[in-house]
């Protein structure tokens, strides 16, 4: 098993449920293809970089996981159409 990092940007302009609800939907994925959460850091709303879809500030969260090779395409095709997040990114960590 491999350590990995999901950074999750997440709409600023959606409510506190919804934006848990993308979160947990996004752990979900992680565990429906093997994958194991073992951390999940929540930096609350920060302003972004540039603008993204007429929007100036995002929620960011950071999920560390354990899984197999394959899971982070998996992860990442399905993240991709989920539509309150901004952006997205599945690092692997190194040992």
């Amino acid at each position: 098993m491999n350590k990995y990092e999901l950074a999750l940007v997440v709409s600023a302009k959606i409510e506190d449920e919804e934006r848990a609800a993308t979160v947990e939907k996004a752990k979900a994925y992680i565990e429906r293809f093997g994958g194991q959460i073992t951390n999940v850091d929540d930096w609350g709303k920060k302003k972004t970089a540039y603008e993204i879809q007429k929007m100036k500030e995002a929620f960011y969260y950071f999920i560390q996981f354990e899984a197999e090779a394959t899971a982070p395409a998996e992860l990442e095709a399905r993240v991709r159409i989920m539509d309150n997040v901004l952006r997205y990114l599945v690092v692997r960590q190194d040992a």
